[in-house]
């Protein structure tokens, strides 16, 4: 049977089983062609509220339950994924636009976080602390509660499940606000998988919805954590009300990553490297290389050849094309790429390929005789734009990669000794030698400093326990303890 039979979800959302809302229905629409791929439901905010509700009563019970129970739970889902691996890729490819390998990815990226968030409900959850007071003192870790997920659309089924899924095994109940625009195999794709796994009711709820429910979700108050991944502007708001209500947020935002490519290095290994960081998934990547710089002896030689395989990338419709890049995700975001291309351009910079579109696809772009101040160098982009500019010294490399609010990741290629060096001056969550900026492992804390968030709150062992746990002191005596009074 189809793990995504429409008759399942066609205008709902998961409130603890497939139901109807107030907030009407919506269309999921194609990206690429524009065609309708079917309904979801809108959530509401009163909807939200009433899940928060059911979620805080159902995680309870799933919090005393076995840890065993739980990780079979999450083993049984990573099995599904495998199962259903073809189905959900396909939704992945019309509904986020990605080409083949990249859904690829995802589905073999969520297969690994399930097994290691599976592993997760049995690692060791505390301390043994020493106490000058005749007594056991134990720090240990006990679930959060309630975990807000909200994810974006640019990886809609990884970034999502990244937390949904150690949040669940670590005994939370989790409310995932997908992006309306990716809902399916953002949200639909991880409700159906937890219900055929066996998940009791209650404990995940697929609320698709606007700023409303976005806000309601963060809000309420059985809510103790906020996931979110998105933009610097959103994840600020969001870390905002997280603050006034003594909420923990674990913010993963936007990125403007630099590749510096030292002397020495292989031109055509550099090259290959540089255009995969930037145009994969039409650069909609957090981690994308936003800036790309080349050391004076090797410069002219990488423009050229950068702009020469972007003319050779084929770009269209990924469900019915063989192509290295598929659509924008919407039109306001194809306006936004060209606005900030073009206005470099007219800022002075040369356009050495790409820069036009035809439709919802856009050229692969390669900007040259770019300064730092030109918008599309010193602002995250978000569509495949690499934007060269040369440097002579490794020290001008490291200011100029350190000019930026955002932190999130950084490539060096060449040298190794020099690389080092140069990661050890610039400040990035994740730092990648001999490799470009794209990159990501189910077992690696995963988060970026500055505009790029508050930190690795993602992925691996410590990180997860970190972000969906609280850490509590128990302490035990023999006897009642005597006191003075």
């Amino acid at each position: 049977m189809a793990l995504l039979e429409p008759g399942h979800w066609t205008g709902k959302i998961f409130n603890g089983g497939w139901a109807s809302s107030a907030g009407g229905v919506y269309d999921v629409v194609e990206p690429a062609t524009g065609d309708v791929l079917g309904s979801l439901g809108l959530a509401t905010a009163e909807d939200a509220s009433a899940a928060a509700a059911s979620a805080a009563a159902a995680q309870r019970d799933w919090a005393a339950r076995p840890y065993a129970e739980r990780a079979a739970i999450l083993r049984k889902v990573g099995d599904l994924v495998e199962e259903h691996a073809a189905e959900i890729e396909e939704w992945i490819v019309r509904e986020s636009g990605s080409v083949p390998p990249k859904a690829g990815i995802e589905t073999g990226f969520i297969t690994g976080v399930c097994y290691e968030a599976a592993g997760l409900a049995s690692h060791p959850q505390g301390l043994v602390l020493p106490s000058a007071q005749p007594r056991w003192s134990l720090a240990r870790r006990r679930p959060a509660g309630v975990v807000t997920v909200i994810a974006p659309f640019n990886f809609p089924l990884l970034l999502a499940m990244r937390s949904v899924a150690p949040a669940l095994a670590l005994g939370n109940a989790v409310l995932l606000k997908p992006d309306p625009r990716t809902a399916v195999c953002g949200g639909v794709v991880i409700a159906r998988l937890f219900e055929e796994a066996g998940l009791p009711p209650g404990l995940l709820h697929l609320l698709p919805g606007g700023a409303d429910v976005g806000q309601a979700v963060v809000s309420a108050p059985e809510v103790r954590v906020v996931s979110f991944t998105g933009s610097t502007a959103a994840g600020r708001a969001i870390g905002e009300v997280c603050g006034r209500l003594l909420k923990r947020a674990h913010l993963e935002l936007g990125g403007n990553n630099a590749l510096i490519v030292l002397p020495g290095a292989d031109i055509e290994r550099a090259v290959s490297a540089g255009a995969w960081g930037s145009f994969l998934h039409q650069g909609q990547i957090c981690m994308t290389t936003g800036r790309h710089l080349v050391h004076e002896s090797l410069h002219e030689e990488y423009v050229e050849a950068l702009a020469e395989k972007a003319d050779k990338l084929p770009v269209g419709n990924p469900a019915t094309e063989q192509v290295a890049l598929g659509p924008i995700i919407d039109h306001a975001q194809l306006e936004r790429i060209d606005g900030l291309v073009s206005a470099t351009v007219d800022a002075g910079a040369r356009l050495a390929a790409g820069g036009k579109h035809t439709g919802p696809f856009y050229r692969p772009t390669v900007l040259a005789q770019v300064r730092p101040d030109m918008p599309a160098y010193a602002r995250e982009v978000f569509g495949p734009v690499a934007p060269v500019l040369p440097f002579s010294t490794d020290d001008e490399a490291v200011a100029l990669a350190t000019a930026t609010e955002y932190g999130l990741s950084l490539g060096v290629l060449g040298d190794v000794g020099r690389a080092m060096a140069i990661a050890d001056a610039v400040p990035s969550g994740l730092v990648h030698i001999n490799d470009q900026t794209v990159n990501d492992e189910p077992v690696i804390p995963f988060g970026g400093v500055g505009a790029s968030g508050n930190g690795s709150r993602f992925g691996g062992p410590e990180a997860n326990l970190e972000a969906f746990t609280e850490t509590q002191w128990l302490t035990m005596r023999g006897d009642i303890a005597p006191y003075p009074f």
